[in-house]
């Protein structure tokens, strides 16, 4: 089977675009139904009743721009694909569980592993790593427990809880997740890797159809099923499309795009083990909150985290090997 192109890319996009943002209403008439609606509270800054389950619209954009779009990879990854999508359904169906019923931290945190574990048993996984001055460090494999396998699975669980607390505000993780795996599909790509770039382009395409109805003011929240979903995605996409390569740079273009929301989690996490508080508890400390108490509006907020989230995929795109080797081979008198 042929490689999929860039065109195929941009068409997954459009596709899972186009299916997320025709699901969400149903989405929302079935979260209504279950009487699954969040409520306005001191720690959120939604203002009104809004339903949930919008995650299980991404979950529909992405599977079928997936079936469509990812198929022409499994010639040399037959099972890779599935397993992501698997392990998708997986986490979709754990936070919906959460969303109505209120799991226990280490219940959710035990889906989490478990959708975890399955993507890295069908073959996601860092193998090796390059990194600056220490070169190329080979890692053992040989079992989920061991240092590939194991690093991937704790990876994949922080970024799912990455994502799950940036989600605070309407049109923050959607908006932030469509422009990072934006980004990822042209740096992988760049890096000839053809399919983890069509899985970060449909993953953008799906939450930039959620973003349709969930820009302030949110008419539909995703949830922990939507924003789980999306950490999973975000991470897969880390690994397949940059980690796994042997370029450098590429361990550290991830790191550049998910600056905000990292920093963002370790501020919070950090602050709540210093005065000795469960770090599963929600607080009031994220950067929206912190810019709510100094008066700037949900749109304010998130066009500054969006603003941030831009200037560094700009640098990461500036900083991928394809775009510092056409930099380096420009005649010089040209521009």
């Amino acid at each position: 089977m042929a490689h999929p192109t860039e065109l195929d890319a941009l068409y997954a996009l459009l596709v899972a675009a186009a299916v997320t943002a025709l699901l969400t209403p149903l989405t929302m008439r079935l979260a209504q139904r279950l009487g699954m609606i969040d409520e306005p509270r001191e720690r959120g800054l939604s203002e009104r009743p809004t339903p949930l389950l919008g995650g299980l619209a991404i979950f529909g954009g992405v599977l079928v721009a997936a079936l469509c779009f990812l198929p022409a990879g499994y010639a040399e990854e037959p099972h890779l694909w599935s397993g992501v999508l698997l392990g998708a359904a997986i986490i979709t169906v754990v936070g919906a569980l959460d969303d109505r019923y209120d799991l226990h931290p280490l219940l959710k945190l035990a889906g989490q592993i478990l959708a975890a574990v399955v993507v890295v048993h069908f073959g996601v996984g860092v193998k090796s790593i390059v990194l600056p001055f220490f070169g190329h460090i080979a890692l053992p494999n040989a079992g989920v427990t061991d240092g590939g396998p194991l690093l991937t699975v704790v990876g994949l669980v922080v970024m799912m809880n990455v994502v799950n607390f940036s989600d605070g505000v309407d049109g923050l993780a959607a908006g932030v997740c469509a422009i990072i795996a934006a980004t990822m599909a042209v740096i992988a790509f760049d890096l000839g890797r053809p399919q983890p770039g069509v899985l970060a382009a449909l993953t953008a395409g799906a939450a930039l159809g959620f973003l349709i109805y969930n820009f302030p003011p949110a008419k539909s929240f995703m949830g922990d099923c939507g924003a789980n979903l999306l950490g999973l995605l975000m991470g897969v996409i880390a690994v397949e499309a940059a980690v796994k390569t042997a370029a450098v740079v590429s361990f550290v273009l991830p790191l550049i795009l998910l600056a905000v929301p990292f920093m963002d989690t370790t501020f919070v996490v950090l602050k709540r083990l210093k005065y000795r508080q469960p770090v599963y508890r929600p607080d009031s400390e994220h950067f929206h909150h912190r810019m709510a108490r100094i008066g700037f509006s949900s749109r304010r907020t998130i066009a500054y985290l969006y603003a941030w989230t831009l200037m560094l995929a700009g640098l990461a795109l500036g900083s991928s090997p394809i775009a510092t080797t056409r930099a380096t081979t420009t005649p010089a008198g040209r521009s």
